[in-house]
């Protein structure tokens, strides 16, 4: 696959509209938070939306998983937050159509040690995602996946976004991750950026054959109502195994149990924005 920089897409979003934002976010690994940021992006572009996911953890899997070998990243993430590239230089196409990525490399792990001094650290992927909506492109979505920690560069991701899609594991400790990622929402409200809000909680590697995945579903949904997802992941082998050849499970398989789920969380992300679009209209 060529990893050259091409244009953007030609058809540019409504006039005075810049991509939506969403962080995909959870300070816990083994989550489902990459796969999720990958396959939610397939299923956007695969819906007619033009998506860029922004890969903002430095092991890179998002990148690997979008089939972007690591000797075809000369520029990333890392180079847009030091100041060294404009975040429209970095970006490279997938083999997706209306999908495109911003690949991450190791150098974003001492990301804090360049710029934890600077004024404007919080804010480095926010301006770089700003100049790029300002330029001649046709982003509707941009997806950011995040690294499984609350350090700066989640906290950059979470200044930037308009909103937060939360994957959460459907396991015995769930609730108790969710709360500590609520309190760091709360935190960057209160001090970086008042506007974000929780887009959806989306429940990952449900298992039907047990018991213990049917009640975290159900404390889950009791503790955060509507905010939860209708979609459930369940767990699907052809999920796990996709990343390894390089492509989003929807590629991989389509008819896969995996694929439909993403597919149906599309619908379901796009829906909640036209509902904000239209109480925003309102």
């Amino acid at each position: 696959m060529s990893t050259d920089v091409v244009p953007f897409p030609g058809e540019a979003p409504a006039a005075g509209r810049r991509p939506r934002v969403l962080a995909v976010a959870n300070q816990k690994g083994g989550v489902g938070k990459t796969t999720t940021a990958i396959n939610l992006g397939t299923a956007l572009a695969a819906s007619g939306e033009r998506v860029l996911v922004l890969d903002l953890d430095p092991q890179g899997n998002a990148s690997t998983g979008l089939g972007i070998d690591r000797r075809n990243r000369s520029a990333s993430t890392y180079d847009v937050l030091i100041g060294d590239a404009p975040l429209a230089d970095v970006v490279v196409p997938t083999s997706v159509p209306h999908l495109w990525l911003a690949p991450s490399t190791l150098d974003l792990a001492g990301v804090e040690l360049e710029i934890g001094q600077t004024r404007d650290r919080a804010f480095r992927l926010r301006n770089a995602v700003r100049d790029l909506a300002s330029g001649p492109n046709g982003f509707t979505y941009v997806l950011v996946d995040c690294p499984p920690s609350l350090n700066l560069l989640t906290v950059n991701a979470m200044a930037a976004a308009n909103a937060i899609v939360v994957p959460l594991q459907c396991e015995f400790f769930a609730l108790e991750g969710l709360t500590q990622l609520l309190e760091t929402v709360e935190q960057v409200k209160s001090t970086l950026n008042p506007d974000l809000t929780i887009h959806g909680v989306v429940l990952t590697m449900y298992d039907a054959r047990n018991n213990l995945s049917a009640q975290v579903v159900a404390d889950v949904r009791d503790y955060m109502g509507g905010k939860v997802y209708n979609t459930v992941i369940p767990r699907n082998v052809r999920v796990s195994e996709a990343p390894s050849y390089g492509k989003p499970v929807l590629v991989y398989d389509l008819k896969c149990a995996g694929s439909e789920a993403y597919l149906r969380l599309a619908t379901e992300v796009i829906q909640r924005e036209k509902e904000l679009t239209e109480r925003l209209a309102g």
